[in-house]
Order: C-alpha cells, then sequence, then structure tokens
C-alpha cells in the first residue's frame, strides 16, 4: 500500500511533535523529559495516527470519517493534557 501526501504530511508532523522536546532540552532547563516520557508522548501520538488510518480506511461516509477522526484527535489532546497538568 502506498502511502499518500496528505499522510505522510500527518507522520512528518506527528514526528516533528515529538522532536519538539527533544530540541527545548538542548536551550533551557525547564524541559527536562524522560526516556519514558518520549516514550508515552510516541505511543499516544503515533497510537492516535494508528486509530485515524484506520478510520480513513474503514468508514466509507466523508462526514462520518471526519467526525470520528475529530473524536480521535480530541481523545488524544485531553490524555495529552491530563499528563502534562493533571485536570482529571
Amino acid at each position: 500500500m502506498a502511502i499518500n501526501r496528505p499522510r505522510a504530511i500527518m507522520w512528518g508532523i506527528l514526528t516533528f511533535i515529538l522532536l519538539l522536546p527533544l530540541a527545548a532540552m538542548q536551550f533551557t532547563d525547564q524541559v527536562n523529559w524522560t526516556g519514558f516520557d518520549f516514550f508515552i508522548a510516541a505511543s499516544l501520538l503515533f497510537g492516535m495516527a494508528m486509530a485515524i488510518e484506520i478510520a480513513i480506511c474503514l468508514i466509507p461516509q466523508k462526514i462520518s470519517r471526519y467526525i470520528i477522526v475529530a473524536i480521535i484527535i480530541l481523545t488524544a489532546l485531553s490524555f495529552w493534557i491530563d499528563g502534562a497538568v493533571g485536570i482529571f
């Protein structure tokens, strides 16, 4: 299965987001991630991307696909926010 341009862009953006804390750690002491933090962030981001890939492949109706993708993204964001500041 060949990867198309929008999906390649999505995977690139997710990889860039994961590398941002690594770059920030080189310039400031306020960002102090451990290997476990990177593992959790990568699991969350790439798990979200895989769920989006599956939704895109399995759901034929556009509106339903958009709604499911939005739910996946909002769920991942809520986990990320909870992990960052512990809201829940």
